[in-house]
């Protein structure tokens, strides 16, 4: 009989700028997807094919992955076997703040000089760094700017998969800016194509649909919302879903868990 699968999310009350999700046995694929926060991860055990833009990438035990905020990623186990797994978060302005004073410069944006290794001493270090425990926060809070140093840099340090230009003028609609959820058709006129033109040259680079892409920009947001502890009907409600069970059904074929799994208890 297989052992049972399960995913746990570890977290600090008092230190909401850090999460940890403990995948076991997991045989569970994901679609391309994005998060709001830098994650890093550590294969424990088993096989998994990282997809990334500058992917694929076959990964097993002690592999790192290492990945900024909203950038187009999934990871599935090889051939549908089970894998294990620890993935921990990090919210992008902690981090900035954190790689600032370290530095001794102003940080608005990291870049990873990879996003995947096998460096024998970057797996221990993340692994280390990636056992829940009750001093988890001031251990992250020393250890990780030290190790970061040595894997990231301020924007720019390595080459990226540009947006292309014809892209650039839907930028700030995706992400929202001053403005509710944009069409695909107010999308596709800020670049001066049709909408067909659009979705094709939008999912070449993305690897997603634009619906995909906004929902998934959605879901993130309610995740964090359910983090915080709102409850499951005030989060649907506040992220534009038809109702409580809508958010359910994205939520588990998104995350591999449902919401009430997912979120906090309020404090």
């Amino acid at each position: 009989m297989p052992a049972l699968t399960s995913h746990k999310i570890c977290r600090d009350t008092d230190a909401s700028w850090w999460e940890l999700r403990v995948s076991t046995n997991s045989s569970d694929c994901y679609r391309p997807h994005t998060h709001d926060e830098y994650s890093i991860g550590i294969v424990d055990a088993g096989t998994a094919v990282f997809q990334h833009p500058e992917g694929p990438t076959g990964i097993g035990p002690g592999a790192v992955v290492l990945i900024e905020p909203h950038v187009v990623h999934c990871c599935n186990p090889s051939d549908l076997q089970r894998w294990t797994y620890r993935m921990l978060f990090l919210r992008a302005d902690w981090l900035h703040d954190a790689m600032s004073r370290h530095w001794g410069i102003t940080v608005s944006r990291l870049e990873f000089l990879t996003r995947c290794t096998t460096d024998p001493a970057v797996e221990m270090a993340v692994h280390s760094l990636c056992l829940a425990s009750a001093d988890m926060s001031q251990r992250l809070a020393a250890e990780l700017p030290p190790l970061l140093a040595t894997l990231a840099g301020p924007a720019g340090v390595r080459a990226n998969v540009a947006v292309p230009p014809e892209l650039w003028p839907a930028e700030p609609l995706l992400r929202h800016e001053g403005g509710a959820e944009p069409s695909v058709k107010a999308l596709a006129e800020a670049c001066g194509m049709t909408p067909s033109r659009f979705i094709r040259l939008f999912h070449k680079h993305y690897g997603m649909t634009p619906g995909d892409y906004l929902q998934n920009r959605r879901l993130n947001e309610a995740r964090s919302l359910l983090g915080q502890g709102m409850s499951i009907s005030e989060a649907a409600f506040a992220m534009g879903f038809a109702d409580q069970a809508h958010l359910q059904r994205t939520f588990k074929a998104r995350h591999a868990m449902t919401p009430g799994h997912y979120r906090a208890p309020r404090r």
